[in-house]
């Protein structure tokens, strides 16, 4: 997979995809991922990538041209290039939609900043994301957590493959609780159940505990 984040900060990359499973999937030539500079777009000798907004208002807008110009040099190595672009509005990410992205040849995230982008910019997306509803000062980090998520299902990258077919979201379904050494910590026991050695009866107490945890996020949530 290739992967092509489009920014204005590109060094906010560089100590985070330096280490663990996203230097070990680079390592093992699983991904391939180019931070390109939006201000290495720009025509002005500020390098700017941004301007008042028509009508007015607070805050200053991130232009299309610079934009537009770093997917032209992105589509000019790949055409086909699957293109994300980070709104508040858009609908959630999730473990469904990191398990979609995995299994495409090359993703363009496209990170916003200040108090947002032209409106024509859209028109570059083939998907927009929210990684919450909150507000961030700029799609950077979500673009790192999608990147992180998508990049450890890729076949390969984790060493121990079982490991995913029981994280958390699998089948819509919260983790059950784990535990390891000490048995007792503080006062605080391992559940019996687990130092029984009786495999078929802790799968059927993980499974309810994954349904109990579940539910309860689920009222939490509304």
């Amino acid at each position: 997979m290739k992967i092509y984040i489009l920014t204005i900060f590109p060094n906010m990359f560089q100590s985070v995809f330096k280490e663990t499973i996203i230097k070990r999937a680079q390592d093992k030539d699983k991904v391939e991922i180019e931070t390109v500079n939006l201000r290495d777009f720009t025509n002005d000798r500020h390098r700017s990538t941004d301007d008042y907004p028509y009508g007015g208002g607070a805050g200053m807008i991130m232009k299309p041209e610079p934009i537009y110009k770093a997917m032209d040099y992105v589509k000019s190595i790949d055409s086909a290039v699957y293109t994300i672009l980070f709104t508040p509005q858009a609908r959630l990410f999730n473990q469904e939609k990191a398990y979609e992205l995995s299994k495409k040849d090359s993703v363009a995230m496209i990170c916003g900043r200040y108090e947002g982008f032209d409106e024509r910019v859209r028109y570059l997306a083939d998907d927009e994301i929210s990684v919450g509803r909150f507000v961030l000062s700029g799609g950077e980090i979500a673009a790192m957590a999608v990147t992180d998520s998508m990049v450890r299902l890729i076949p390969g990258v984790l060493g121990n493959e079982e490991s995913l077919k029981e994280e958390t979201f699998q089948n819509n379904m919260i983790e059950y609780p784990q535990y390891t050494r000490p048995e007792i910590f503080r006062g605080m026991r391992v559940p019996e159940i687990l130092l029984s050695g009786n495999h078929q009866e802790i799968k059927k107490w993980r499974e309810k505990k994954a349904i109990e945890k579940t539910f309860k996020i689920g009222v939490e949530n509304g």
